[in-house]
Formats: structure tokens, sequence, C-alpha cells
């Protein structure tokens, strides 16, 4: 069973940056498209970022577009979440995700099947 363990998170103020990393074990995420995705309080956990199994393809929700980046290390088998510029309506606690089945890129959440446990990002204003 494939584990996914994020960290990197943290307090930071408006304007600043910060690289969220997932660490796999028990499995790779070579073969697998994998994503990140955040859950503000009181609202549901939605899709920010997507990688394509082999790091060629990308894709963002429209509010993280041109400051966020994610990359896919296959040796290190890990994801990352690079932000850049961050708001405070990027508070939320971050989950990565790999998909269900290799190959691909997926966003949705019914095509993920590995979860971690998720890391708080706090951004103040």
């Amino acid at each position: 069973q494939v584990q996914l363990v994020e960290s990197g998170g943290g307090l930071v103020q408006a304007g600043d940056s910060l690289r969220i990393s997932c660490t796999a074990s028990g499995g790779s995420l070579s073969t697998f498209a994998a994503g990140w995705f955040r859950q503000a309080p009181g609202k549901e956990r939605t899709f920010v970022a997507g990688v394509s199994w082999d790091s060629r393809r990308a894709l963002y929700t429209d509010s993280v577009k041109g400051r966020f980046t994610i990359s896919k290390d296959n040796a290190k088998n890990t994801l990352y979440l690079q932000m850049n510029n961050l708001e405070p309506e990027d508070t939320a606690v971050y989950y990565c995700a790999r998909a269900l089945r290799p190959y691909g890129l997926v966003s949705g959440s019914r095509d993920f099947g590995n979860w971690g446990q998720g890391t708080q990002v706090t951004v103040s204003s």
C-alpha cells in the first residue's frame, strides 16, 4: 500500500514563497499522475494542481496559475508544489494524491486512490 507524507507547510506572510513536498513509500510515483488538493476551513477539498505521469503536462486551477508550479522527482519518489506570491486565500490544508491508474493526467478527486495526511499552509495578510 502506497503511503504519502507531506511536509513543508507553515505560516508565511502574503507575497512570500513556500515549497511543500510529498514523499511516497511502498510504491512508485514514476508511472502515475499525481496532484495537490487543498481544503480551507468550512469548505470542500478542491483540486489545485496535477502533473502527468511523465511530467510533460500539468494542470492548475485558475486561481493559482502563474503562481504555483507542480513537479515530480521520480528518483526521489517525491512530488512538489512551489507556491509563489502567496495570498491569504491560499490558506488551507494541502493534500497530495497519486492517481488510481498508471499513466495519463487526471484532476478529479475520484481519479486519485492514495492520499497523504495533509500539511497546513497559513498565509497572513
